[in-house]
């Protein structure tokens, strides 16, 4: 695939992606639902969406998103490229809602979920309730309205007690969390939205996103994000486990190239209908530790930054996780613009400046 990088500039903020000309267009030339839309990686879609030029409606429960990250996103585009979004404050189980946010629109970014392992061993059914029939009423309100494809947020969590490396997509074993269970069946959905109503539907399954933007706070954190508000505060890292728990981290600029290739790609029908997205570079916690350590040093050399503290593994964590992108590059034309050092640097940004 023959693809130009387009930098998309504007006061506050630039956004790179590789995009065939016809494919910008596309993007420009369309309206898009992102749902999850104030949350960590949806405010990043829309973010991206509105600098390419596109139309956008953002649903979201605020159940784990904030306006604050839309505020964001706001003070960092012009007013012409805000004049083109629309906000619904809905939860995908509100059907008129849903049907709402869908009138004129062509693709569906679909990011509302409860997406943490402990968590859902929490309260399994919460889980199961917001990310299976949620993403279902999804599904059938976007077959109803004719778009033309959806977009899903998977994730490496499908591969379950699979100890096979690196990942491919067939790979997929037992869940070992709710959480898990949950996405491997909106894949499950998908598919069979796609083979009896003629739904085009392609899910993604993230390895380990991060970047600005995403919540540091609460007992559900991210690594990297409460990594850096430790190394702030001055407080030793927690990891589960002895440090060699490996992780293939992913910058949200890598997913948001993602989300949109795989929105308007021209796909054969002998293609997967889901793909791994990640760098394809796996790295253990505790060298990821020495290179946050290392970064964030170099960037405020005031602060002390301690050993980080060991803890017990948490129940249905996965040991070992790092991916194949060989399908979303071959079908896809995905080529991670990040590496993790990149994107650390960047995020380090938001959270240390």
């Amino acid at each position: 695939m023959n693809q130009d990088k387009s930098e998309v500039t504007t006061e506050n903020s630039t956004f790179s992606i590789c995009l065939t000309p016809e494919q910008r267009l596309e993007v420009k030339n369309s309206k898009w639902l992102v749902t999850g839309a104030a949350g960590f990686i949806g405010s990043h879609l829309v973010e991206g969406l509105l600098q390419l030029g596109a139309s956008v409606v953002g649903l979201d429960n605020l159940s784990s998103g904030y306006l604050a990250n839309l505020d964001v996103v706001r003070g960092r585009l012009p007013e012409s490229a805000w004049s083109r979004w629309t906000w619904m404050q809905a939860d995908l189980l509100d059907e008129t809602a849903l049907n709402e946010s869908l009138k004129g629109v062509q693709y569906v970014l679909h990011h509302a979920a409860i997406g943490s392992v402990p968590r859902s061993m929490a309260d399994p059914v919460e889980t199961q309730v917001n990310n299976v029939l949620g993403f279902q009423k999804a599904l059938a309100a976007a077959s109803k309205a004719l778009v033309k494809r959806v977009v899903f947020a998977s994730s490496s969590a499908v591969y379950g007690d699979n100890t096979v490396e690196p990942k491919e997509e067939k790979d997929v074993g037992r869940s070992l969390s709710p959480y898990a269970l949950s996405k491997y069946m909106n894949e499950l959905d998908a598919e069979l939205y796609s083979r009896l109503f003629g739904l085009s539907a392609v899910g993604l399954r993230y390895f380990n996103v991060f970047g600005p933007r995403q919540d540091p706070n609460g007992a559900y954190a991210a690594v990297i994000p409460k990594f850096f508000q430790s190394m702030n505060l001055g407080e030793p890292c927690e990891i589960y486990g002895d440090g060699e728990t490996t992780r293939d981290f992913c910058f949200v600029k890598n997913v948001v190239q993602a989300n949109l290739l795989a929105a308007i790609a021209k796909l054969p029908s002998n293609c997967p209908n889901v793909f791994n997205i990640a760098t394809g570079n796996p790295i253990s916690l505790k060298k990821l530790h020495q290179i946050m350590r290392q970064e964030v040093q170099g960037f405020r050399p005031e602060l002390s930054v301690a050993e980080p503290l060991f803890k017990d593994f948490r129940v249905g964590d996965i040991q070992r996780s790092s991916a194949n992108i060989g399908a979303a590059t071959k079908f896809l034309g995905y080529e991670p613009q990040f590496d993790l050092r990149e994107g650390i640097r960047e995020a380090m940004n938001w959270y240390c400046g």
